[in-house]
């Protein structure tokens, strides 16, 4: 039997188009209406998501089909479809999925079983989870995380405490997953993460973020004062860290790092998300430009016109090739040699910037208003050059592996 993985094909799969068609039916006909009211309350669209996980796009089952699918193209074509809906709306369904990820990827397979199907809950009960790791500190620089969790032998539990911030979906989820440092000394190798389970003492909801964008998605700061959890509860089991400590403690490199871990496994699928945004502005700028008329004709007609969206469909297009490249890697076990996935969300980030600024350019006056969505789009767009790692930490990460220099 061969170990080769799926063949890297320019072509989606049927099961994958399908997939596509479906979500892009759900972001025109459900999202899309939602998205300018949503972004004006700045809360959480609960109606949306469970609309989401009625017809199972919400749901474990989705996210691990989609994870698992062959080619690797299943998360990022349809986190596409979704953020091309909008993005506000689109991060309130899948903030979960990084949370899920966190367990999924380090996890024993009792602690996937047991608490990644809570934090979807079902189509009848509606959950969500929450990934935190930032913290007022500490955002970039994940080795400067302050949170402590600290063993309590004689109850067998383990102590957090500390504050962490710019959590998706922070407090209002039913599972949280928390980063903290067990052992300061040892910076970022000696952290882990911790699976504190609903309605645990001790945990509460900061201040919540009013955004310049993304506002229909949840993002507040969590407050840990010594909450307690069995010992058991700590991501891999505890059993496994303790062998990755004595590695460290004995000179020998450890198997990756808490945060890093889950950022590695997600980048292709932020660029995926931007990618979506990016998609979005450029087609309502091109359907204006066809119809919009000054001076007697279609704005299109103008050179200068035309070039812009000339470069919109570029950038947006090379953007997709690599955000593919990265999702069809990861997903066949290809080693990141030049940082594709860093690269992958680079250009995608940058590009969604780039190009809802310019569909607001080519709307002019229009496209400045509220009135039209890219605005919105544009407002939404620069996150994706922040969170999960800033444009600054990408050329950082894709700098260090190309040149193999400790580039500071």
């Amino acid at each position: 039997m061969s170990n080769e993985g799926a063949p890297f094909s320019l072509d989606l799969s049927e099961d994958v188009r399908e997939v596509q068609q479906w979500v892009h039916e759900f972001a025109k006909d459900v999202i899309r209406p939602a998205a300018e009211e949503w972004d004006e309350r700045e809360e959480t669209p609960w109606p949306i998501i469970q609309e989401a996980a009625k017809i199972g796009i919400y749901s474990l089952d989705f996210f691990a089909t989609q994870w698992l699918e062959p080619t690797g193209l299943g998360v990022p074509v349809a986190f596409e479809e979704l953020f091309w809906g909008d993005a506000g709306i689109g991060l309130a369904i899948v903030g979960t999925g990084l949370a899920a990820a966190s367990v999924a990827a380090t996890g024993t397979p009792d602690q996937v079983t047991e608490w990644v199907p809570q934090m979807f809950g079902t189509a009848d009960d509606v959950k969500l989870g929450a990934f935190c790791a930032s913290e007022p500190d500490a955002g970039s620089d994940v080795g400067s995380i302050r949170a402590r969790a600290v063993y309590d032998e004689a109850k067998d539990e383990w102590v957090l405490n500390g504050t962490k911030t710019w959590a998706t979906n922070g407090g209002i989820a039913h599972i949280h997953v928390v980063v903290a440092s067990v052992y300061t000394e040892l910076g970022s190798r000696g952290q882990a993460s911790f699976i504190i389970p609903p309605n645990t003492p001790g945990l509460k909801q900061g201040q919540k973020f009013k955004k310049h964008g993304i506002r229909a998605s949840h993002t507040a700061e969590v407050i840990l004062d010594n909450v307690r959890i069995p010992s058991h509860l700590i991501v891999g089991g505890k059993e496994k860290f303790d062998e990755r400590i004595a590695r460290v403690r004995e000179g020998k490199r450890a198997k990756g790092q808490a945060a890093m871990k889950t950022f590695e496994t997600t980048r292709p699928t932020v660029g995926a998300m931007a990618l979506g945004v990016a998609r979005a502005a450029y087609d309502y700028a091109l359907q204006y430009a066809q119809e919009r008329e000054q001076f007697g004709r279609k704005i299109g007609d103008f050179q200068a016109i035309a070039f812009k969206l000339a470069d919109m469909k570029v950038q947006v297009d090379a953007a997709r090739l690599m955000v593919h490249r990265a999702a069809w890697m990861a997903r066949n076990g290809k080693d990141f040699n030049a940082a594709e996935g860093s690269q992958a969300k680079l250009i995608a980030s940058e590009t969604a910037v780039r190009v809802t600024e310019e569909a607001i350019q080519i709307l002019g006056g229009n496209g400045y208003t509220r009135e039209y969505p890219v605005e919105r789009m544009h407002r939404d767009s620069k996150i994706f050059t922040i969170f999960e790692g800033t444009s600054e930490i990408q050329r950082l990460v894709i700098g260090r592996t190309i040149t193999g220099l400790p580039i500071r």
